[in-house]
C-alpha cells in the first residue's frame, strides 16, 4: 500500500512539471503540403492530375499547325511567355497560338496567367486544327485580359473570364496587371464552367437551344457557319495577340 502511494505521488509530480508526454497520436500535427510551381503535389498525383508544363521545356506544346514550338514564345522564369509583337490581333510571324499536342473531352484544367500593360490573350478549348481555319474559328474561348486598359475590357462580353463574345464577367473578378490569375475550366458532357480566382463566373451547356440561341447572335457564324457544333474532343490552346502574357501551373485531369 506505501508503495502504492509512492508511485502515486510521483506521478503526479512529473504531471505537474509537464514530465508525461501525451500519446504520439495526439501531438501529431497535420501536415499540408505547400504546393510547388509546375509541380503536381502528392494529392494531385493521386487524383490522377497531368503536368502539361515543367517550367523548363515546351513538352508537348507546340504551334497550332505547326510540328515545332514557335520563337515567338518562350520560357522565362518558369513561365510560357508569349513575346508581344505589337501588332495585336495580327500576332508575331514568328509566334501565334499553341496548343497542348493531345485532345480532351471531359476534364477539369486548372492554371495561372498574368497580363501585361493593356494586354489580350485568351484560353481555348474543344479547339480542331484546321488549315483553312483558325484556332478562334473552331473553339470556345475564355478571355485572358487587361480590363481596365485594353478596348476589349470596355464590354463585358469581352472581359476577362468571359466566354467571348457570348456570357460577360463583371470587370471586378480580376487581379491587377502583373499580378496571377489562377483560372479552373471544367468541361463535362457539355457542361462548362469557368471560374477566376476561386469564383464560379461563367456556365453554360454546349449543344442545347440556348447555346445555339447564343452562338447565332455572335460573331463566329459570319467566319465558321458550323461553329456552334463545337468537338465533344479538342485541343487545350493559348492565344498570341500580340501582347505579353505568361502561363505557368497547367495541370489537367481527365474525368
Amino acid at each position: 500500500m506505501k508503495n502504492l502511494l509512492l508511485n502515486m505521488i510521483i506521478l503526479a509530480g512529473m504531471a505537474s512539471c509537464g514530465n508525461i508526454q501525451k500519446p504520439a497520436e495526439q501531438n501529431a500535427e497535420a501536415v499540408v503540403e505547400t504546393p510547388k510551381i509546375n509541380a503536381l503535389t502528392e494529392a494531385e498525383v493521386a487524383e490522377g492530375w497531368m503536368l502539361m508544363f515543367d517550367g523548363e521545356n515546351p513538352g508537348k506544346w507546340r504551334g497550332y499547325g505547326k510540328d515545332y514550338f514557335p520563337s515567338g514564345w518562350q520560357i522565362v522564369d518558369g513561365t510560357l511567355q508569349c513575346i508581344g509583337s505589337g501588332r495585336g490581333e495580327a500576332g508575331s510571324l514568328e509566334g501565334g497560338d499553341i496548343i497542348f499536342d493531345e485532345k480532351f473531352q471531359n476534364f477539369e484544367l486548372t492554371l495561372e496567367w498574368k497580363i501585361s500593360d493593356g494586354g489580350n490573350s485568351g484560353i481555348f478549348y474543344l479547339a480542331q486544327e484546321s488549315a483553312d481555319k483558325t484556332i478562334w474559328q473552331t473553339s470556345p474561348e475564355m478571355q485572358v485580359l487587361d480590363n481596365l486598359k485594353h478596348p476589349d475590357g470596355r464590354d463585358g462580353v469581352h472581359s476577362a473570364g468571359a466566354l467571348y463574345d457570348m456570357i460577360g464577367v463583371p470587370q471586378d473578378k480580376v487581379k491587377a496587371v502583373g499580378e496571377w490569375n489562377q483560372v479552373k475550366l471544367l468541361i463535362y458532357k457539355g457542361l462548362v464552367e469557368h471560374w477566376l480566382n476561386g469564383e464560379l463566373v461563367v456556365k453554360y451547356h454546349l449543344w442545347t437551344p440556348e447555346w445555339y440561341a447564343m452562338v447565332a447572335a455572335s460573331k463566329f457564324p459570319q467566319y465558321n457557319p458550323d461553329w456552334a457544333e463545337v468537338a465533344q474532343e479538342g485541343f487545350i490552346g493559348l492565344q498570341d495577340h500580340g501582347d505579353d502574357v505568361w502561363y505557368r501551373n497547367i495541370k489537367i485531369r481527365k474525368m
